[in-house]
């Protein structure tokens, strides 16, 4: 790989109404009154015209066909097929189960309509995550992360337990991980990294300051550059080698911090067990070693208790 890479685009594969979520933060006010139409009423938008859906958005044509090439179709009519494909695949989808639990939480809810909609939630941040991945750069990724003299993880807020997670995982397996929170550190860490280490940042927005201020020394002192997010477009991607999305949707009350986390924690999970994959008999000895280890430490269940 030779350059900088600025931002990756979503995989293909991944459902559309998932694309236009993480395109949501870079589009123009008309373009994104557009979005949220597909958004919410994807059904729907399959059977519109395209003067119907300007009008619905209250936009028009031009937007239209502008916000079908920021999504990479060629036309309005791509969209359309696609978007009725969808559709069709989550109707047989929903008649399995004849209570919708997709929406969103309200205050009438009760304790178990709680339960369902946030394993719902939960569930298909996970899938609609690994649909989207895009295998090559998640393989560039393993690559760089594999051959690394050493790994730092930048990550605040949420971001920053899948930070410490992914730092204790490399750990475990023998790789030099740090996993940073702090500004200050995270700063001078990053300062005294080259061309043969990795920066890997963690923001699901893609617009937290402090990840990307640290990020970003990273990659002027020569480190290759990962970033982790939720949008393909957003401003870390920009000082980015290599990009990985999530697909993380934002309810009333979970914005950025618990599905954005679980679907993070499974790109990560992709990551650590290709770089465990790739190096294989060394992880088999350093999981060995750390198991042994830690053996000592749990209480049998054979223990009298008193």
């Amino acid at each position: 790989m030779t350059g900088r890479k600025r931002g990756t685009p979503q995989s293909p594969a991944a459902e559309t109404t998932v694309r236009v979520r993480g395109l949501l933060p870079s589009l123009s006010p008309a373009e994104r009154r557009v979005a949220q139409v597909v958004i919410d009423e994807a059904a729907t938008a399959a059977r519109l015209t395209i003067t119907d859906l300007a009008e619905r958005a209250g936009s028009s044509e031009t937007t239209v066909i502008r916000f079908c090439r920021a999504l990479g179709f060629a036309g309005y009519s791509e969209l359309r097929l696609t978007l009725a494909r969808e559709a069709g695949r989550a109707y047989e989808a929903a008649t399995a189960d004849d209570e919708p639990v997709g929406s969103d939480i309200s205050e009438s809810d009760d304790l178990a309509q709680v339960v369902k909609k946030i394993a719902f939630a939960d569930a298909r941040a996970v899938e609609e995550t690994a649909t989207q991945i895009d295998i090559a750069v998640l393989k560039q990724v393993v690559d760089l992360v594999a051959g690394a003299r050493r790994v730092d993880i930048y990550g605040v807020g949420a971001s920053a337990f899948v930070a410490s997670d992914f730092q204790q995982k490399l750990h475990r397996i023998g790789r030099v991980a740090f996993a940073w929170s702090d500004t200050h550190l995270a700063l001078t860490s990053a300062a005294l990294l080259d061309g043969r280490d990795v920066a890997f940042g963690i923001s699901h927005t893609g617009t937290t300051s402090d990840t990307i201020d640290a990020f970003t020394e990273a990659g002027r002192r020569g480190a290759r550059t990962v970033a982790l997010t939720n949008f393909p477009k957003a401003p870390i991607t920009r000082v980015a080698d290599l990009v990985l999305t999530t697909a993380a949707r934002e309810t009333t009350f979970r914005s950025g911090a618990m599905a954005s986390r679980l679907a993070q924690l499974t790109v990560i999970d992709c990551v650590f067990v290709g770089v465990a994959q790739r190096t294989y008999q060394e992880t088999r000895t350093a999981l060995d070693a750390t198991y042994a280890a830690v053996r000592g430490r749990r209480i049998g269940t054979d223990r009298s208790r008193g």
